[in-house]
C-alpha cells in the first residue's frame, strides 16, 4: 500500500440513477449521494468511446480494486499457511469463498472474509473487514510472479495495537489507499466516533478518475445524438487531457502518482490545479537523496518534474498509453521515438544523434547496460518485490556519488567497483569535462548537514530559475532564515511563477520576525492556489492582529479556515492533529493545542513529534512535571530518539536539575551529532555547574557545527572573556557583530571585551 448526476429527461435520470454511489459492505447504510456528485458508470462512457474503453478494460487501473471472487483472487487459498515471527496466517476457502485466518486486533487468531482484491501485478493485496466501516489491508500479499505468499515487512512483527499491524490505522484502506484505487471516493470520516462511512462512485479507477465527473458530458452527448442543439456552454467534460498544456496534463496524473497530502476533502479534484487539492512532498531526506534520486516510496511525479523532459513539455502520455497504461513501445524503441538523428519537430532543442549505439552507451548491444532505462531510469524495489523506475531520467553522476554519497546507475550494476572507477569511465568515454558541472544537489546536501556555507548555497539555488521548481522549493524549506539575505530570498520566491516555490517560501518563516512574515506571506493570502494561501496563513498566525488592517485580518481568517479544513481532510491521521495543535499553540490557545496533541497520540502512541510538541506546550504552560512525564513515556516507546532526549534535557534544565539535564543532553548529542543547539544547551548547563572545561568544549563544538548562530557566538565570546582569554573572546565577539550588526548587545559586548583586553581585567 506502502497506497453525479444530471438528467435532461426522466429516462436519463433513471439510467444514471442505476449507478448511485456504492459503499463498503462493512459500513452502515449511506444517505443518498449529494446532487453535486455527478459521476456516472464507466459503461456510459463506452457508448461513445469503445476503443478507449476496450484498452482500459483489464488494465491496472481497471483492476486497481475488485470484488473478491473466483476470477479476481490470484493467491493460493487451498489451506496454505504463511508464518513469520511465530505468527501464522492461513489462506483457505469456505463455501467456495476466500478467507484468511490471521491475528486480530486483540492478538487472537480469527477468520476474516476477503472482501476485495487490491492490485494485480507484481503483487496483490487483500482487503478485510475492520471495525467502524474500515477496510484493512493485510500485510501478507501474493507474489504474482513467483506464486507465493510473502510479508510486506519481512523479518518484522508489529504487535496488535501498533498502527502498522494489519488491523492498525496505517493499514486502513479508508485513510491510506481509497483515493487512488477507486473513483469519486468520499471518505466519510466521523472524528467523534473515529469511524467511517466511506463511499465511492466506482470501485476501480475508471474514466472519470482522470476526466472528472461525467454526468454532464454524458447528458450533452445523448442530447446531441437525439438531435438537440448543443448550445454554447461546452460539452460538459471537466478535463479534456488532449487540450491541456503539458504541465496541466502531468498534473492530471499527479494526484495518484505523487507522494502528497490532501488539503481538500472533496471527492473530485479533476480540473483544478494540483496544489488546490494536494501538497506534494519536496525532496526531503528519507524520501529523496540529496541529488533528487528516489529513496523512499515517492511514486513518479516528484522525480519527473526534476527532468529536462518535463521542462521541455514532455507528458506522461508521450510514453504511456493513457487508457491501457501500457508503454508506447518496448525497450529502447520507446526512447528512440524521440532520441534519434531526426527528432520530432516538437522538441527543437533535442540533440540529433544516434543514441541506441555503442558510441553512446559503451555497452555490448542487447546487454542490460545497453538499455536506456538501466542508465537513465534506475529502479528500486518497494513493497519487497515491486521495482519502480526513477522518472527523473537523469544522466548518471558517479562524481556526485564520490562527493555526496548518493547512488548512481553505474555502480548499481557494477557493485564491485567504486564511484571513482565509474567517474573515470565517464571521463574516458566522454571527455574530462563531461558531467562535472555543478549540481543543485550539492546545495541540498550542504543544507541537510548544516555546512557553514549552506545558507549561501541554498539562497543561490532558491533563486536559480534553471533548477527544477521542486529543488528550489526544497532549498527554501532547508533555509528557514532569520537574516536579511535569507529573508530577501524568501521574498523573491514568494513572487515566483511556480506555486510549490511560493508555498515553500511562505512556509519557511519559522525563525522570522513578525515584520519578515508580513513582508513575505501577507501578499500570498490572496494567491489563486490553495496550498499557497494556507501556507501563508499558517506563517502569519502568530502575528499580532493589531499589525493588520481589517481587510488583511479578514483575509488571514479565511486562510486559517482553509488551513484548518485542509487538516480536517486528513483528520483520521495523527499528523493532521499535530499540525492543528501547532496552529493552536501559535494562536495562544494552549488547551486546544494540548487536546490536538493528545488526539494525535491516541491515534499513534509512538508518534514522536506529537510527544515533543505536547511536552513543549506543557512546559510553556508552567507544567514541567507533566512535560517530563510525557517525554519519559515517549522514551519508553523510542529510547534511541535523540529529539526526546533533547527535549527532556531542556525541561530538566528549566527545573534547575542541571546534572540530570546534562546527562539527557549528552544522550541527545550522541544521537544528534550535527545539532548545534544540543551542544550549546549542554555547554550552558555545564557552565552553570562549574565544569568549565567540558562547557568550553561543548560551546566550541556548537560553534563549529553552526558558525552562523549569533546566540552561540555570544555565549562563546562571553565564556572566553570570563576565563580571561581575551584574544579568542575578541575574535568571537567580532564574529558576533558580523552576524548581527544591528544587535546592540553584540557591539556592547565587543566594546567591553576590548576594554578588558586593554586593561587585562577579568569578567566583563
Amino acid at each position: 500500500m506502502p497506497g453525479r448526476r444530471l438528467a435532461l429527461a426522466a429516462a436519463l435520470a433513471l439510467a444514471l440513477a442505476c449507478h448511485a454511489r456504492e459503499e463498503s459492505p462493512a459500513a452502515a447504510p449511506a444517505a443518498p449521494a449529494p446532487s453535486a456528485s455527478a459521476f456516472v458508470a464507466s459503461s456510459a462512457c463506452a457508448e461513445c468511446h469503445p476503443e478507449q474503453s476496450a484498452k482500459w478494460a483489464g488494465s491496472h487501473h481497471d483492476r486497481a480494486m475488485q470484488l473478491a471472487d473466483e476470477h479476481t483472487v490470484l493467491g493460493d487459498f487451498g489451506g496454505v499457511d504463511f508464518t513469520q515471527a511465530g505468527v501464522a496466517t492461513r489462506f483457505f476457502r469456505r463455501d467456495g469463498k476466500p478467507y484468511v485466518n490471521a491475528e486480530d486486533a486483540a492478538g487472537h487468531a480469527a477468520d476474516f472474509a476477503v472482501r476485495y482484491t487490491f492490485g494485480v501485478d507484481p503483487l496483490q493485496q487483500l482487503l478485510l473487514d475492520g471495525p467502524d466501516g474500515r477496510l484493512q489491508a493485510l500485510s501478507v500479499a501474493w507474489d504474482t510472479e513467483k506464486r507465493r505468499w510473502f510479508s510486506l515487512y519481512p523479518g518484522e512483527h508489529f504487535a496488535p495495537g501498533d498502527p502498522l499491524h494489519w488491523t492498525g490505522r496505517y493499514q486502513s484502506w479508508n485513510a491510506m489507499c481509497a483515493d487512488c484505487h477507486s473513483t469519486g471516493v468520499e471518505k466519510g470520516y466521523d472524528a467523534e466516533r473515529d469511524a467511517y462511512r466511506t463511499r465511492w462512485a466506482e470501485l476501480d479507477v475508471g474514466c472519470q478518475a482522470c476526466h472528472g465527473p461525467g454526468a454532464a458530458h454524458v447528458a450533452w452527448a445523448r442530447a446531441r445524438a437525439a438531435g438537440a442543439a448543443s448550445g454554447e456552454a461546452g460539452n460538459g467534460l471537466v478535463v479534456h487531457l488532449g487540450a491541456q498544456d503539458a504541465g496541466a496534463a502531468v498534473e492530471s496524473c499527479a494526484p495518484c502518482h505523487a507522494r502528497r497530502s490532501r488539503i481538500r476533502g472533496e471527492a473530485s479534484w479533476q480540473g483544478r490545479p494540483f496544489l488546490d487539492d494536494f501538497l506534494p512532498a519536496t525532496l526531503r531526506e528519507g524520501l529523496y537523496h540529496a541529488d533528487g534520486q528516489i529513496d523512499g516510496e515517492v511514486y513518479e511525479y516528484g522525480s519527473f518534474v526534476q527532468s529536462r523532459m518535463y521542462a521541455r513539455g514532455v507528458r506522461c502520455t508521450d510514453c504511456h498509453d493513457p487508457h491501457s497504461g501500457k508503454l508506447a513501445a518496448e525497450g529502447n524503441a520507446l526512447c528512440t521515438r524521440c532520441h534519434q538523428p531526426s527528432p520530432p519537430e516538437r522538441f527543437p532543442t533535442l540533440r540529433k544523434k544516434e543514441y541506441d549505439a555503442t558510441s553512446h552507451h559503451h555497452h555490448p548491444v542487447g546487454s542490460a547496460g545497453a538499455q536506456c532505462v538501466s542508465c537513465h531510469m534506475p529502479a528500486k524495489k518497494y513493497m519487497v518485490i515491486d521495482a519502480r523506475q526513477d522518472h527523473a531520467i537523469r544522466v548518471p553522476r558517479p562524481d556526485l556519488s564520490e562527493a555526496l554519497g548518493t547512488p548512481n546507475a553505474c555502480n548499481a550494476c557494477h557493485a564491485d567497483r567504486t564511484p571513482a572507477w565509474a567517474a573515470a569511465a565517464v571521463t574516458r568515454w566522454y571527455g574530462p569535462e563531461r558531467r562535472r558541472e555543478p549540481h543543485w544537489g550539492e546545495a541540498i546536501a550542504a543544507g541537510r548537514r548544516g555546512a557553514p556555507d549552506a545558507e549561501s548555497r541554498l539562497v543561490a539555488l532558491a533563486g536559480d530559475r534553471e533548477a527544477p521548481a521542486i529543488a528550489r522549493a526544497t532549498a527554501l524549506e532547508l533555509l528557514a532564515p532569520s537574516d536579511p539575505a535569507g529573508i530577501a530570498a524568501l521574498a523573491a520566491a514568494a513572487r515566483d511563477g511556480d506555486p510549490l516555490v511560493r508555498a515553500s517560501a511562505a512556509g519557511a518563516l519559522d525563525r522570522a520576525s513578525a515584520e519578515s512574515r508580513l513582508a513575505v506571506a501577507l501578499p500570498l493570502l490572496g494567491d489563486p492556489v490553495r496550498a499557497v494561501r494556507i501556507a501563508a496563513a499558517r506563517s502569519l498566525a502568530p502575528v499580532p492582529r493589531d499589525r493588520l488592517h481589517p481587510a488583511q485580518r479578514a483575509a488571514l481568517e479565511r486562510g486559517l479556515a482553509e488551513y484548518e479544513d485542509a487538516q480536517r481532510a486528513q483528520g483520521d491521521l495523527p499528523a493532521a492533529h499535530l499540525n492543528l495543535g501547532s496552529l493552536e499553540a501559535s494562536l495562544g490557545h494552549a488547551e486546544r493545542a494540548e487536546q490536538e496533541y493528545r488526539t494525535a497520540l491516541r491515534m499513534d502512541p509512538g508518534f514522536l513529534p506529537a510527544s515533543v510538541n505536547l511536552a513543549n506546550a506543557l512546559d510553556a504552560a508552567g507544567r514541567p512535571a507533566d512535560a517530563e512525564r510525557e517525554l519519559r513515556a515517549a522514551l519508553a516507546h523510542a529510547p534511541e530518539e535523540g529529539e526526546l532526549h533533547y527535549s527532556l534535557g531542556l525541561v530538566l534544565a528549566e527545573q534547575g536539575r542541571l546534572a540530570d539535564a546534562v546527562e539527557s543532553l549528552a544522550q541527545a548529542a550522541a544521537r544528534l551529532p550535527a545539532r548545534a543547539r544540543v551542544r550549546y544547551n549542554r555547554g550552558l548547563a555545564l557552565q552553570q555547574l562549574g565544569r568549565r572545561d567540558e562547557a568550553g568544549a561543548d560551546l566550541a563544538a556548537a560553534e563549529r557545527l553552526d558558525p552562523h548562530d549569533p546566540e552561540i557566538a555570544y555565549a562563546l565570546a562571553l565564556f572566553y572573556a570570563q576565563g580571561g582569554d581575551y584574544e579568542r573572546a575578541r575574535a568571537m565577539a567580532q564574529h558576533l557583530v558580523e552576524l548581527a550588526p544591528d544587535a546592540p548587545g553584540a557591539k556592547d559586548l565587543l566594546a567591553r571585551i576590548e576594554a578588558k583586553r586593554a586593561t587585562g581585567a577579568a569578567d566583563p
